[in-house]
């Protein structure tokens, strides 16, 4: 199986850039997987796609603000995106310029510091001081080893999640080619957000609204969540030839105990996103309900805990891409993105919606 097997024509005009003027008021085309039909409707309506009885579960995770700024004793700038950190292992950032082993860092307070810092500590042919005299600089991150893919090992006085949440900016995704604005801290996060952990959103949810919420336990569906720490992995592209090649990346997870509970008697189980995809069917594959999670999905794959997919319009060649394929069949799957582009639905983080049911 070819990982090229998996592509599709998406034009840049189709990508959305920004969120929507008002949550929740995307598009959301529904895909019966059985026939490959298509309905068009909007995401406000999905409580007319639901009956009572059906169990919907969400993703609990808090995206932290994990995009650095830095710069080199030399005043060279330099951007880190802090990853997920899973156990014990050791603090790891993907970069943006050159680094090399061995090198400092210095984080940039909100994105910019005083210039003169950085005349006054080329001029005086020392790097910015720690000491807390006037014009030092608090915070360093030592480069301890480049991993390869834009990924480096490394140490801080201060733990990367203290400095990103202090520090830090939203991690938009690369492919939206943009800095990050005040709109999108709180639109880059679920109303729910509650556990934070995340490198990146579980995007599927980002239309959700109370509102919407409230209707949908007013009709007798079940809402419960569960917790899965998304990585920047998911935004990788996949570098082997053979689908079968790729390695999944790890995310840490947990069910907790009345979310065991409630799959075991609903009516159906409708996982928005693929994060929640995937965090359940790891569970129903090993029966663990906590810990790390590299379950890679692709057409082929057995599904054994979901029944519904409220999902985004995702990436060519992509892992989530394959697993949505795995779930609809992708025959099915890339005739509803051919008639989602000719009807100019948009398309990645901040676009439309698929429900396949």
């Amino acid at each position: 199986m070819l990982v090229s097997d998996y592509n599709y024509d998406l034009p840049e005009e189709r990508i959305a850039k920004f969120p929507p003027k008002e949550r929740g008021s995307t598009r959301l085309l529904v895909l019966n997987r059985q026939t490959g039909e298509t309905e068009d409707s909007y995401y406000r309506n999905l409580d007319e796609y639901l009956n009572p009885g059906d169990l919907l579960i969400l993703n609990d995770t808090r995206v932290m603000q994990s995009r650095l700024f830095c710069k080199l004793p030399d005043g060279r700038k330099r951007e880190l995106v802090v990853l997920e950190k899973h156990g014990n292992e050791p603090q790891r950032v993907m970069y943006r310029g050159k680094l090399h082993d061995g090198d400092t860092l210095y984080v940039i307070n909100n994105g910019s510091f005083e210039e003169h810092v950085w005349r006054r500590a080329k001029r005086e042919e020392t790097e910015p001081r720690n000491d807390g005299s006037e014009g030092a600089i608090r915070e360093r991150i030592l480069i301890n080893h480049i991993l390869g893919n834009g990924i480096a090992e490394v140490e801080s006085d201060t733990l990367l999640a203290e400095l990103a949440e202090k520090y830090g900016t939203v991690p938009l995704p690369p492919y939206l080619h943009r800095d990050a604005t005040e709109d999108d801290k709180k639109r880059y996060q679920t109303v729910w957000a509650k556990n934070m952990g995340s490198a990146a959103a579980p995007t599927a949810s980002l239309n959700m609204t109370d509102e919407l919420l409230e209707r949908l336990r007013k009709k007798g569906v079940i809402i419960k969540y569960l917790t899965l720490h998304v990585g920047l992995g998911t935004f990788l592209p996949m570098r082997t030839d053979k689908v079968e090649d790729h390695h999944m990346h790890s995310e840490w997870f947990n069910i907790p105990e009345d979310t065991l509970s409630a799959i075991k008697s609903a009516k159906r189980v409708v996982a928005v996103g693929t994060t929640v995809a995937r965090t359940l069917e790891y569970y129903g594959k090993t029966g663990k309900t906590s810990g790390e999670d590299d379950i890679f999905i692709y057409p082929g794959f057995e599904f054994k805990v979901i029944d519904a997919l409220l999902t985004n319009f995702h990436a060519p060649k992509s892992t989530v891409l394959m697993l949505a394929s795995a779930f609809a069949g992708w025959e099915h799957l890339h005739n509803a993105y051919d008639h989602a582009v000719a009807e100019k639905y948009n398309f990645l983080s901040y676009g439309d919606s698929m429900l396949i049911c």
